[in-house]
């Protein structure tokens, strides 16, 4: 079989570039300098979870209503935005005994004094804790024993500053250790419960999930390779772009205010890896194909840069632009996440196209072991399984593409069963924590949880009138005595009596601003917990109209720069669109009766969507980037053919590592989590198995060379004559193989 040559013109210019980066010396450079850097950033990894800000009010923009209450209260030194209200909860069946009653007491006293962050109420120098006797002696209207004497709680207010996310696990350690009562159960719950059991399951973040990813990644790309060896380059450039995008995403949290949060952690670690290893499959396999063409194996790797790299550099940019529109959000925590995956896209790039080069020019053919690519050997992939199934699509490829658009509008009707409502507590998290418990013995035995409560901010001269609207708003306490403010306002705090993010706590919500805001002259605002998480539902919807749409205006930009048309952009866009709509509607079902999840966050389409459409036009971008290629040489139906064959085994390959990478999200015990992994990773397999091999194919085959207007790139029959190449400039020729 003769000798297969490169298809299309490489400019000479740009074989230089790609040339003088792996040339014999500049490779030993270049990785040098590529592993100086990441040792250096290293040690900052550990550090990440210490910038971290997880909680819910860092989350909201200044325009939301909560967010307006909590600067007044702070700015009159009335509330400090750091308190977390802590509640020890005790139960003992067949009710709690005078002994268990005066523990509490010795309890309350020894957590006010030997556990850091009790913070003093009364002014009077010492730290304060609740419990039920010193509240019952005093006459204060807190109810803190249930009317069957089963279940009692102690209460107390932690403050650490702005390091409470960081520090409240040690002091909820200490909490546990000394509330303990022989044959009761005791449970830490409220603010306090639910921080420290959320840093717990984000516990392990940034080792555990690194770990599982790499050992699932190592799994496919042994399966990929079959080579003992090949696998490790990946994997060596993959945890080096990990280690320096989380030191430059650690300085940018440190000293530019970035907001990083556990949720946005995960995230980092998950998409640096999976990205990473999709551009080494894409990178390596183009390299396979040149070694094949090229006798020098710096010469086939300069050849396999400058082919590969425009795609991969494509694909980073749609990710990283994608990722960028989200500063457009609302929701801090959101906006926050887009500048941190744009960083960690960027450097996984940058490590990809560098380092990775250098690593396999240096190690020569035999990392390919046992199949080595020899010079003059055919290409497989010609006659491989993916070129049977474009063979199969082409005799008809418009009942091809017409059926299977039609199956995955039918996998679309599931969204209707997609609930975004938003998730109670209890229904947030996969496992059931000791704060859930808490919670549920408050709720059984009809306590309502002190550190649940609305705050309202109104001009002192119409507080009472304020008071005495929120009367008959069903589910909310009697409210308290109005405090007084700075500039003429008062403020006063009501219980209410219903989980902190359900959606009963936010119906109380809405009928007491409703109330407040209907008092003339009053200037009333409600604010605290519930309503923190109110207007994050509301963000976020917001933010679902908003951003979606210019994400996908961005992406049609970057395709019509990259593919120099414009019909071919906006198919792409569809397809991928109709790629998420199934993803999601399969998805919806699944979490409704396979896992029994109650619902899915507010947040949850936007991150998908995002996640989605920003990672499953990367195999478009694979495909149609080489269908560009060998369009110029064969004409669009048989270069689509061409590209089908040549890229199909690697990004299935691709596809493959990525689904595995989100679903390793799953690992935490977070339902928005779990989700967002099970919906990324069946749009990617549905966009790598179903989108790209035969949807976009089938379109291809169907109108021809008319999917590249209005350029004239494919001009029927003419085609393009292949012209010899010349060599790229090396610094010196170097023997051929090892």
């Amino acid at each position: 079989m003769p000798l297969s040559v490169p298809t299309g013109r490489v400019p000479r210019m740009h074989r230089q570039i790609a040339g003088k980066l792996t040339g014999p010396v500049t490779k030993w450079i270049v990785a040098v300098a590529v592993l100086f850097i990441a040792f250096a950033l290293a040690p900052l990894n550990a550090k990440l979870a210490d910038v971290q800000n997880n909680e819910a009010s860092s989350w909201l923009p200044e325009s939301a209503e909560s967010t307006k209450v909590l600067e007044e209260l702070s700015s009159s030194n009335t509330q400090d935005p750091n308190d977390i209200p802590t509640l020890v909860v005790y139960q003992r069946d067949g009710g709690l005994t005078d002994a268990d009653f005066a523990e509490m007491d010795e309890h309350a006293t020894e957590i006010g004094a030997d556990v850091d962050g009790v913070t003093d109420s009364n002014d009077d120098g010492t730290p304060d804790v609740l419990s039920p006797n010193v509240a019952e002696q005093a006459g204060l209207p807190q109810k803190l024993v249930s009317d069957d004497g089963e279940v009692a709680y102690l209460y107390l207010v932690l403050n650490f500053g702005e390091d409470g996310w960081n520090a409240i696990p040690d002091a909820a350690e200490d909490i546990r250790s000394l509330a303990k009562i022989d044959g009761a159960t005791v449970h830490l719950a409220g603010y306090g419960g639910q921080a420290a059991d959320a840093a717990e399951s984000f516990e392990g973040i940034d080792t555990n999930l690194i770990f599982a990813t790499l050992g699932v990644v190592i799994i496919i790309l042994l399966f990929t390779y079959r080579s003992p060896i090949l696998w490790l380059l990946p994997i060596i450039c993959a945890v080096v772009a990990n280690l320096i995008a989380t030191g430059v995403v650690y300085l940018l949290a440190k000293h530019a205010d970035l907001t990083v949060n556990g949720q946005s952690q995960a995230i980092l670690s998950i998409l640096v890896i999976g990205a990473g290893t999709d551009y080494a499959l894409l990178l390596v396999a183009r390299y396979r194909e040149e070694l094949r063409r090229h006798d020098d194996r710096h010469e086939a790797m300069a050849f396999a840069l400058h082919r590969a790299a425009p795609a991969i550099l494509a694909s980073a940019a749609t990710v990283c632009v994608g990722m960028l529109c989200l500063v457009f959000a609302d929701l801090n925590s959101t906006a926050g996440l887009g500048p941190v995956i744009a960083v960690g896209i960027a450097a996984t790039f940058l490590v990809m196209v560098t380092l990775l080069p250098a690593l396999l020019v240096i190690c020569g053919r035999w990392v390919f072991w046992p199949k080595r690519p020899t010079f003059g050997t055919p290409e497989p992939t010609s006659s491989g399984l993916w070129a049977k199934v474009g063979n199969a699509i082409k005799p008809r490829p418009r009942a091809v593409w017409v059926v299977t658009t039609g199956l995955l509008l039918v996998a679309c009707v599931g969204l209707i069963r997609l609930d975004t409502g938003g998730l109670s507590t209890e229904e947030t998290y996969t496992k059931e924590f000791d704060s859930i418990k808490g919670q549920k013995l408050l709720e059984d035995h009809g306590l309502q949880d002190a550190s649940n409560t609305i705050q309202v901010v109104a001009d002192t001269d119409q507080i009472d009138a304020v008071s005495q609207a929120l009367a008959g708003v069903e589910g909310l306490g009697a409210p308290g005595t109005a405090v007084p403010l700075s500039d003429g306002r008062s403020y006063f705090e009501a219980t209410i009596a219903a989980d902190i993010s359900s959606q009963k706590a936010f119906d109380i919500v809405e009928a007491s601003r409703d109330a407040v805001h209907d008092v003339d002259g009053a200037s009333a605002l409600v604010g605290g917990g519930a309503a923190f998480y109110l207007d994050t539902k509301i963000a976020a919807n917001r933010d679902n109209l908003v951003i979606i749409p210019l994400v996908l205006l961005v992406v049609f930009i970057i395709l019509l720069l990259l593919l120099r048309a414009v019909l071919a952009p906006v198919i792409l866009i569809a397809t991928v669109v109709l790629s998420f709509g199934a993803a999601l509607g399969i998805s919806a079902l699944l979490f409704e009766f396979v896992f029994g999840f109650a619902g899915a966050d507010p947040g949850f389409p936007l991150f998908a969507f995002v996640f989605l459409v920003a990672l499953g036009i990367d195999y478009n971008i694979f495909l149609m980037t080489r269908v560009r290629e060998e369009t110029a040489a064969h004409g669009t139906r048989k270069g689509s053919l061409i590209a089908l064959s040549s890229t199909g085994g690697v990004i299935t390959s691709a596809g493959l590592v990525l689904a595995a990478t989100f679903l390793v999200l799953g690992s935490l015990p977070l339902v928005f989590l779990a989700e967002l992994g099970v919906a990324v990773a069946l749009g990617v397999l549905l966009d790598t198995m179903i989108v790209r091999s035969v949807l976009v194919t089938a379109i291809n085959l169907d109108i021809g060379g008319k999917i590249w207007w209005p350029s004239n790139l494919d001009r029927g029959e003419n085609v393009v004559a292949e012209e010899p190449e010349a060599e790229p400039d090396t610094s010196a020729k170097v023997p051929a193989g090892v």
